[in-house]
């Protein structure tokens, strides 16, 4: 039980001050709109198992401060949960109140202390962080009283915890009036770092990213039954308005929904059903970036590394389980620290990323100490995964803008890689991708894939690892190239760095090799005073699968025969119109 000993110490002229302060708590509450300014319905609480569950992840990711400055004792074992909850939005729910209890930790624990709730109270030091997010609940609710429902299943402890900051109310409210006016704030948000702000104010806006799951149903069946559902499709997604939805620039498979859909959306079929799955958009564009680079037959290996992962545990690179005798391409997700991600609750749930990453986000930041932690982990990653003799290709993908986790990661591993092995080392290839806008072109102009945090998208970072192309001696088969050649410009040609062609035995050449298409230079015979004939310069066109059932832009068929033995027609320009001047 909580006991309270100081409840009724203050005198009369101290509860008229502490009262005066608690309404100004609550006028400046209500005029900074700060839980109400989108038109939302006002907070009435959660369920005890969520303040439950809120409490052993705060438990789990709390600061831990220097024994001079501890104000509060934490114990070390979690609370009884009624049961293993794997509602989503349960789970949702907790992990939200928790990071906002994390975020708000020694203004809470002031408050605590301030109100003399510590120590007047005798409560157990595991309860401590029970009533820290319970605490931070009840200031966001302007102080009101929780609403409950009739079937819902109460928990003791936190009813007690509850009670206990009800008997507080007054005191409470008044210790937070103290603190914001002490740091000349409107509301306790303002005292948040600048970084932090910035985070929390473009994932309010930020939109919902869902991948269609094509296995199952193709994008013309999704788009029917969303308008089924009342939802319209448009060219961009605001951030708030109607059931409307849009088709992502860079992934055609990959719908945007407006934030304040997530909850309608979580029930209808298509998510239900797996259909249609949220999922953050740099996981679409490093699949969407190795299209090009896979033949029909050939498996992606994706390693999603969210754990720390020690070296003896990587995949054999000697294995003979046959299904890594097709890999072809290495999808690597190391584990990062996520700090190009605005929203990290919904990162952790739908990546299923460690719960440390909220401490991170919390101070704006990450550790010097733990990036280079992390960048060794990610190096040692990468270089196992370049190890595979099999693979033709590795890409890299991270959720980070720190660049020790990003290019440095990736030009450490290509200057160290192995080169005693019989097959050709890596280098950096451009990602198949669209640039839709002169940022992302500017960003992209290393062969990186850059893309930055804004109110629409998270940031990343990608890169694509293939491996450099082995010459044949062998002369070619076809006796058109070798006259081309000689005719060609002295120039060096632009040379694509991937191949989309399956490698020919006899060749012997590996896959992902680059493939130029020449085609023959047209004559055309035009008048002139010398009796000479004018010749077209020889084009280089150049082929790169995109995506399914799409035209690649300017794309221009070369020169066939027309059936297998019959011998190319030599005088191309005779079945030609003759014109009377040149072609433009």
């Amino acid at each position: 039980m909580l006991n309270s000993t100081g409840e009724l110490e203050f005198s009369k002229e101290n509860s008229t001050e502490i009262s005066q302060l608690a309404s100004l708590a609550l006028s400046h509450d209500a005029a900074s709109g700060e839980n109400n300014s989108a038109g939302l319905p006002e907070k009435t609480g959660y369920p005890d198992s969520v303040y439950v569950m809120a409490a052993n992840i705060f438990q789990g990711i709390r600061i831990e401060k220097s024994p001079e400055k501890v104000l509060i004792k934490y114990g070390s074992e979690p609370l009884q949960s009624l049961s293993e909850c794997e509602d989503e939005s349960v789970q949702r729910s907790s992990y939200e109140l928790a990071f906002s209890a994390l975020k708000y930790q020694d203004i809470l624990e002031t408050i605590l202390i301030d109100s003399y709730i510590f120590p007047s109270t005798t409560i157990p030091d595991h309860l401590s962080s029970l009533i820290i997010v319970m605490l931070y609940d009840f200031q966001d609710r302007k102080f009101q009283a929780r609403l409950l429902s009739d079937n819902e299943e109460s928990i003791a402890e936190v009813q007690e915890v509850e009670n206990l900051l009800i008997s507080f109310k007054t005191k409470l409210a008044a210790a937070l009036a103290r603190y914001r006016i002490k740091h000349d704030a409107l509301s306790i948000y303002h005292i948040l770092p600048e970084t932090v702000r910035n985070q929390e104010l473009r994932a309010s806006t930020l939109p919902l990213y869902a991948w269609i799951n094509t296995c199952k149903i193709s994008p013309e069946e999704v788009y029917h039954s969303l308008k089924k559902k009342g939802y319209h499709k448009v060219k961009s997604v605001p951030h708030i308005g109607d059931k409307v939805f849009a088709v992502d620039q860079h992934c055609y498979d990959v719908l945007i929904f407006p934030s304040h859909l997530k909850n309608d959306l979580l029930n209808i079929d298509l998510f239900k059903e797996y259909k249609l799955i949220f999922q953050d958009k740099s996981r679409s564009l490093a699949v969407h970036s190795i299209k090009a680079l896979l033949n029909m037959d050939d498996d992606i290996l994706m390693v999603n590394t969210d754990v720390e992962i020690l070296p003896e545990t990587f995949i054999n690179i000697d294995s003979k389980d046959h299904r890594l005798q097709k890999v072809k391409v290495i999808l690597l997700l190391p584990r990062c620290s996520g700090l190009g991600v605005s929203n990290p609750v919904e990162f952790i749930l739908n990546e299923h990323e460690d719960t440390g990453l909220l401490k991170d986000f919390s101070q704006g930041g990450t550790s010097e100490d733990k990036l280079h932690v992390l960048a060794q982990q990610q190096y040692e990653q990468l270089t196992h995964a370049m190890k595979f003799t099999k693979a033709q290709a590795v890409v890299y993908c991270t959720c980070s803008v720190y660049p020790e986790e990003n290019e440095a990661v990736v030009k450490k591993a290509l200057e160290f890689q192995d080169h005693g092995i019989k097959v050709q080392p890596y280098r950096l290839s451009p990602p198949v991708l669209p640039l839709c806008s002169l940022k992302e072109i500017h960003l992209s102009t290393d062969k990186f894939f850059r893309m930055e945090p804004s109110e629409i998208t998270n940031g990343c970072f990608l890169s694509v690892l293939t491996r450099e192309v082995r010459k044949s001696n062998k002369p070619a088969t076809n006796p058109l190239v070798p006259t081309l050649t000689k005719n060609t410009s002295s120039s060096r040609p632009y040379e694509r760095p991937t191949n989309f062609l399956r490698p020919r035995p006899e060749d012997k050449m590996v896959a992902l090799k680059p493939v130029e298409i020449v085609l023959p230079p047209v004559m055309l015979p035009f008048p002139s005073p010398q009796g000479t004939r004018a010749q077209m310069p020889t084009q280089h066109f150049y082929c790169r699968w995109g995506a399914p059932k799409t035209l690649v832009s300017g794309y221009l068929p070369t020169p066939s025969l027309s059936r297998r033995g019959e011998k190319p027609k030599e005088n191309l320009s005779s079945s030609l119109p003759r014109r009377s001047r040149p072609w433009l």
